[in-house]
């Protein structure tokens, strides 16, 4: 197995074989939280437009977007783990997902991956056992960063963790957790930012293997849905 690490949206735009595309900062700490609450599907968009007009179609599906960690204007909600399972009832919703990094990064990457599964720490041993279970030949891990372009600790980390995972690694990620209360998570402790970025995202984002079970991009759906396969 061959395992290669990407970054940002020029990377998803480069994988193939197996891909994962990792957003830990939040949009696929969401969708993995979404699936558990009962969601009943989860549509990631690149374009806003797009989220906009499937809305017009559909006015009961339930907007999810943000673009540099905003919420994005006329969606019912931005990027929150937190205040999606606190402040609303989600279960038996079709969401439509909308986000500056991971949802685009899933959108590119279906063009030439032969298979998309998202990734976050919340499920990153899941993915792990997914991807041995597969035994692709190549397997790309995508670090989707800030914005999708810039690089960011915490989605790097989480493709380490993967990695070591399936390599049979021991990978102690715990103080690297802790570090990035000062770095790429201090926005979650700003009082200046705290209604785009609440402080128990921050906690909720990086307990890892919360969850048993994978997300996979079923890309033969026109829009594309995530299918939750139980590990």
């Amino acid at each position: 197995m061959e395992i290669r690490i990407l970054n940002q949206i020029e990377g998803a735009k480069q994988a193939e074989g197996l891909t994962v595309i990792i957003d830990v900062f939040r949009a696929f700490t969401v969708e993995c939280f979404l699936a558990d609450l009962g969601v009943e599907k989860i549509i990631p968009m690149g374009k806003v437009e797009d989220c906009l007009a499937l809305r017009e179609q559909h006015p009961d599906y339930y907007l999810v977007g943000e673009r540099k960690g905003i919420k994005l204007p006329n969606f019912d909600s931005g990027n929150s783990p937190s205040y999606l399972t606190t402040a609303v009832n989600m279960k038996g919703r079709t969401v439509v997902h909308s986000t500056s990094a991971g949802t685009q990064g899933i959108v590119y990457a279906a063009q030439r991956a032969t298979e998309v599964i998202t990734g976050s720490l919340v499920n990153a041993s899941a993915i792990a056992r997914y991807i041995k279970s597969k035994n692709p030949s190549v397997v790309t891990l995508v670090c989707m960063g800030l914005n999708g372009i810039e690089e960011s600790a915490e989605d790097t980390l989480c493709a380490r963790y993967i990695k070591a995972k399936l390599m049979g690694e021991d990978l102690n990620i715990h103080k690297e957790i802790a570090d990035l209360k000062n770095t790429a998570g201090a926005k979650f402790f700003d009082d200046a930012q705290k209604v785009s970025f609440p402080e128990p995202d921050f906690f909720m984002c990086l307990v890892p293997d919360v969850f048993n079970f994978v997300l996979r991009a079923d890309t033969s759906k026109n829009p594309i849905e995530m299918e939750k396969i139980d590990i």
